[in-house]
């Protein structure tokens, strides 16, 4: 006999590992970010983290919000190729690039939001190179393992 409660956990646990298994490129993913902003941190002096465990925290964070950043981008591209008029284009390259600096504000304050004085990603430039290099980072490693491109790191957001 199992507890109360017991077979609801067992039932979450193995959708849990489902969803784990059916998304491991992502779950690599937040491994990648995780290395390259712990990386940042011991060799960025303007990067800071309080703990590791605030950095995996992180690392999470911008996985969701560059995945989001992501979506928009390859939405703003196929609007962007998918018309031959000149002011269309010019609005969406006008769109690409407020997405690509305002997606770094974002996240800095998204980071500020979220954990306060304990993350500081540094501010623009710093937050610049970690996304460049969460990206290609992210790129190398899904090429790695996958051996085919990622679709979202054929769009390096900035």
């Amino acid at each position: 006999m199992h507890p109360v409660g017991a077979g609801a956990w067992h039932l979450g646990h193995v959708h849990l590992l489902a969803w784990i298994r059916n998304r491991s490129s992502d779950v690599v993913d937040v491994f990648v970010y995780i290395v390259v902003l712990n990386l940042a941190i011991e060799y960025v002096p303007s990067v800071i983290s309080e703990s590791f465990t605030l950095s995996i925290l992180t690392a999470i964070l911008l996985k969701l919000a560059l995945e989001v950043v992501i979506a928009f981008k390859t939405l703003i591209l196929t609007r962007f190729k998918g018309t031959s008029v000149a002011r269309q284009k010019a609005l969406w390259a006008v769109a690409l690039w407020v997405l690509a600096a305002g997606s770094k504000i974002l996240v800095l304050e998204l980071v500020a939001l979220v954990f306060g004085d304990a993350v500081s990603l540094g501010g623009f430039i710093p937050v610049t190179g970690l996304v460049i290099c969460l990206m290609l980072a992210r790129a190398g490693v899904r090429w790695l393992l996958y051996d085919k491109p990622s679709p979202a790191a054929e769009h390096v957001p900035g």
